[in-house]
């Protein structure tokens, strides 16, 4: 159990969903392949898709810009930029260096990526924490953002898609969104999922990858509970990580939470599973309407494997923060569909397409 001895709270909260969509019924039509498995069993209706001019930095830098519109600094004074990520347009030359360029956090910040498949963005959260409480730094800057990977024809190329959340993270005050009291990490050597160095495209234990999810959240969430002495009914909304809309209901049945306290987060059918963004896109998703005293379970979860769990107390300052930045829902709301041959294009995999 990790809680800081000085109190941090969530400053500000972004995001970023691209306006592109594809929908189940293309993608599958393509491969011959039936689409109730996926519209009704795993519930993902389409999927978001960064444009062709889009890629994790772009998202990223969206998100964080929203961001720091609601927590209302000067980037200046951000002394950490961590973006989380299992796609990282560069294999050498960090995300974080150019979105803390772009915000204008630079030059004296500690810029920095961070890989742990789709528990990368809670990461993130938990080290700028721990620079805020200790008084290393005055505001960090925590991302979760991919445009998802996926082998043509894979079962999770119907569910792999694009988007971004950043929270900014300070030491708590009275204009503060929500506080952070303790989070948890549960981590296990478990290969469900992979991606070697120079492949295009990870591999999964199939049916395995599922066994790994609950285990590690479920074991993450029962044990922050535990230790402070909390039950499922204490909580107004608990975010899973969102591989498809399926999981989390099940999860949340578990551990003896209510659909209804997992519904408000639940995005993935709107808009797919965007990785390393999708557990922190259920919070801001959850913080866009969340009235203070509302206490909020956040469990995140990444291949390879582990789970991060987060107490959360939302703030009188939320109010006062969320119409300074566009919401989740108005990015949802904002699409474009596009059919396979331009997402095919887009995602560069058409034999023969050079890179540019």
């Amino acid at each position: 159990m990790m809680i800081p001895k000085s109190r941090v709270g969530i400053e500000g909260w972004g995001c970023y969903i691209p306006q592109y969509r594809i929908k189940t019924e293309n993608i599958a039509s393509v491969w011959d392949a039936p689409t109730d498995r996926f519209k009704e069993d795993l519930m993902i209706q389409e999927k978001a898709v960064a444009g062709p001019d889009e890629d994790t930095i772009t998202l990223s830098t969206e998100a964080a810009i929203n961001a720091i519109k609601r927590a209302g600094i000067n980037p200046s004074e951000i002394g950490a930029v961590l973006c989380g990520s299992e796609s990282h347009p560069y294999a050498v030359k960090p995300t974080g260096c150019t979105v803390a360029e772009v915000i204008g956090a630079t030059p004296y910040t500690l810029a920095a990526d961070l890989e742990f498949a789709c528990k990368a963005g809670t990461e993130a959260v938990q080290m700028c924490i721990a620079l805020v409480a200790s008084g290393m730094i005055k505001y960090g800057l925590a991302i979760g953002a991919d445009v998802a990977q996926s082998a043509p024809g894979d079962d999770l190329e119907y569910a792999a898609a694009s988007g971004a959340a950043a929270l900014i993270i300070g030491p708590l005050n009275s204009s503060s969104a929500a506080s952070i009291e303790a989070t948890v990490s549960y981590v296990t050597d478990t290969p469900d999922f992979w991606r070697r160095a120079e492949q295009p495209y990870p591999k999964h234990g199939g049916p395995f990858t599922g066994l790994s999810y609950f285990h590690h959240v479920t074991s993450a969430a029962e044990h922050l509970m535990s230790e402070l002495g909390l039950k499922p009914s204490d909580f107004d909304y608990v975010i899973f990580h969102q591989p498809n809309g399926k999981f989390p209901l099940r999860a949340a049945s578990q551990l003896g939470f209510t659909k209804e306290q997992v519904s408000k987060g639940l995005l993935v059918p709107y808009i797919g599973n965007t990785y390393s963004a999708s557990s922190l896109l259920g919070l801001t998703a959850v913080l866009d309407e969340a009235t203070p005293g509302q206490q909020i379970l956040l469990v995140s979860y990444g291949s390879g494997a582990g789970s991060d769990a987060m107490y959360i107390i939302v703030q009188d300052g939320v109010d006062e923060k969320r119409d300074a930045a566009p919401k989740v829902w108005d990015y949802i709301k904002r699409k474009q569909y596009i059919d396979y041959a331009c997402y095919a294009k887009w995602r560069r995999m058409i034999i023969g397409l050079e890179t540019k």
